[in-house]
């Protein structure tokens, strides 16, 4: 009996053995098939360290490659606690080297991490000083290279562009629309170290890191600068509260400039307010258009046939009376008897408010709508606000007559942008843009593209002639004539605004603007300035802004080296203008009849012989009176 409960026992004890070493083999098991990556990681996570190597951010670009914003090579210091040995000295010498407080930088030093990164006190350090911390050759002290952003233009494009934070991060504009796409992936050098943190010295390994997306705009730095250098001279001469302009082509919605005032300097964005740096006006700024909305009134009657430019006529008597409101013309007395041609050249707001009622209250504004007024124009920039409209329902005879003449409706300078292109491209609504593509920075490729995006046809081709030909005769003999360059056809309306503050219309406060393009019989650009409460000056968009719009075209003109046009409309002068005169064609004439209709001109004579057989300028070309034409005999 003894022995066999002796054999029972000697049986359970031996297979509890074999049970705990199938359990041990199935653990080993488990442990080397499934829990290797995990426990390998642990392992890895107890004597490797990684000290970063941050990747450049993207750069962007204009249409023609040229950088706007890019990124210069700073070092940031990291440590290692464990292998610095003499901690205090260490403190000592990097606070001298960095300026700042030896306690903050023992903070550091003591921290119970495997890498600590030096920030703020540490971070985007020039060369100099990362020199002076080479040199100093302590263990644990790693210097790292960092990009940081870089706007080689400062300020200019600021809005658009944006700004990054000091890790890299896209905040505003583009920097933060496409953050994705202009951050890279970090890259990092791998080394190994003992239990207490010690490095060993084993061949490094390095993870190159992966740069970030390049992104080209349909911006052209050139057109902006002229806008740029416009908008700088508008708020030195009157100082206003804010400026703006836009230059887009209307034929696709490219963006080709876009800037405001105040503007900041994206590489000093902690300078400034925030209401500076985060608001892009072009895109956000909301207020009554003025006389500019006009241009969409104007297409919309032209397009239902409720007026006939050159047929049908209007008497201004310097007001209208609407259900008991008087709307005044900008005219002490009025005009007097228009053609509506001449109401558009005027401006003549008791005109258009007749245009208004001739279209009534319902197809205006489904020309508005059509035109782009009551949604966002999907822009792709952030930050676009939305404009405001009264609901068809809550529009009576006293809302309808002001809307004509684009008072009591809130636009932004994009929609107005967007909706006048509409009018003047031969009739379609495009969606402006302003990223062109994004490409790969080491092989080129494309990786997103946009292209123009037609919303809707609004007109037809023909009425869009007119409303051109019409906003021509607006600049040639009109309210516009401040725009007017020689030679070339310019098309365009002014407007001014009177701001509003908690309902009631501000005395003496304006938004001057005026909306131009050119060619006027083929457009390829449109130019829109707005001056926001401009001092010292009478405030009409006639008189601030249209000059400005014409001195932009003016460096767009020489910028594109574009030809001149022996096809312009000729302008009514007065009596304080500088006159321009045709030059008369005398190739193939004698001297003597060139001296007859060469009378008023300079002559400077070439060559020997009495027949002419070129001349400077060419024949057709409008130059001021008194100017010297010079002819070459044969």
């Amino acid at each position: 009996m003894f022995i066999k409960e002796k054999q029972l026992r000697i049986k359970i004890v031996l297979i509890i053995v074999v049970v705990l070493f199938l359990v041990i083999l199935g653990r080993i098991f488990y442990i080397q098939v499934f829990s290797y990556n995990k426990l390998n990681n642990l392992a890895l996570a107890l004597w490797q360290r990684n000290l970063p190597i941050t990747a450049d951010r993207g750069r962007i670009l204009d249409r023609n490659g040229k950088v706007l914003a890019t990124n210069i090579t700073t070092t940031t210091l990291y440590v290692v606690p464990s292998q610095v040995t003499n901690k205090e000295d260490t403190a000592i010498k990097l606070a001298e080297i960095l300026d700042c407080d030896k306690n903050d930088i023992l903070k550091h030093l003591n921290k119970k991490t495997s890498l600590e990164k030096v920030n703020p006190e540490g971070r985007q350090l020039d060369s100099k000083t990362a020199d002076k911390i080479n040199s100093l050759n302590i263990d644990g002290l790693y210097l790292l290279k960092e990009a940081k952003r870089y706007y080689p233009y400062g300020d200019v494009l600021a809005h658009t562009l944006g700004y990054v934070g000091i890790d890299n991060q896209g905040l505003s504009g583009l920097e933060l629309q496409y953050d994705d796409y202009l951050t890279g992936k970090d890259g990092s050098i791998k080394y190994v170290s003992d239990g207490k943190g010690k490095r060993i010295k084993l061949s490094e390994e390095y993870e190159k890191p992966q740069n970030g997306m390049d992104i080209y705009l349909t911006i052209d730095i050139d057109i902006q600068l002229a806008l740029e250098k416009e908008l700088k001279n508008a708020d030195t001469k009157y100082s206003p509260e804010q400026a703006l302009g836009i230059v887009m082509d209307p034929n696709t919605g490219e963006i080709l400039a876009m800037g405001s005032r105040p503007t900041f300097d994206a590489n000093n964005y902690q300078d400034y307010d925030l209401e500076v740096i985060n608001r892009n006006l072009p895109i956000w700024k909301n207020y009554e258009p003025g006389s500019t909305f006009k241009i969409i009134t104007l297409a919309a009657s032209l397009e239902e046939k409720t007026i006939n430019l050159f047929e049908d006529h209007y008497y201004d008597s310097g007001s209208i009376n609407v259900e008991g409101a008087r709307i005044k013309c900008w005219k002490s007395g009025g005009h007097g008897a228009e053609t509506f041609l001449e109401v558009v050249e005027n401006s003549c707001n008791p005109g258009f408010v007749v245009m208004g009622q001739k279209l009534g209250t319902e197809k205006l504004y489904n020309y508005i709508k059509d035109f782009g007024f009551m949604d966002k124009t999907g822009i792709d920039l952030n930050g676009e606000a939305k404009g405001i409209m009264f609901d068809l329902d809550k529009i009576g005879p006293v809302e309808q007559a002001t809307i004509a003449f684009g008072q009591g409706i809130s636009v932004t300078p994009i929609q107005q942008v967007t909706g006048v292109s509409a009018a003047i491209n031969g009739g379609s609504l495009y969606q402006p843009y302003i990223l062109k593509y994004i490409s790969e920075p080491e092989t080129d490729d494309i990786i997103l593209e946009n292209k123009p995006n037609k919303i809707r046809d609004i007109i037809s081709k023909e009425t869009s002639e007119m409303v051109r030909f019409t906003l021509e005769s607006v600049v040639s003999n009109g309210t516009g004539k401040n725009a007017y360059i020689e030679n070339y056809r310019v098309g365009g309306k002014t407007g001014t605004a009177q701001k509003v503050n908690n309902g009631i219309y501000m005395s003496g406060n304006y938004i001057v603007s005026f909306m131009g393009f050119f060619p006027a019989n083929k457009p390829e650009y449109v130019v829109y300035v707005a001056i926001d409460h401009p001092i010292g000056v009478t405030q009409y968009g006639g008189t601030v802004s249209a000059p400005i719009a014409k001195n932009i075209m003016k460096n767009i003109i020489s910028i594109k080296n574009i030809s001149p046009s022996k096809e312009v409309k000729p302008r009514e002068y007065t009596w304080l203008d500088t006159k321009y005169v045709k030059t008369p064609n005398v190739v193939g004439k004698t001297k003597k009849e060139a001296s007859t209709l060469l009378k008023g001109f300079k002559i400077e004579y070439s060559g020997t012989g009495e027949t002419i057989i070129y001349q400077e300028p060419d024949a057709g070309i409008y130059i001021k009176e008194n100017s010297t034409i010079k002819v070459l005999l044969n």
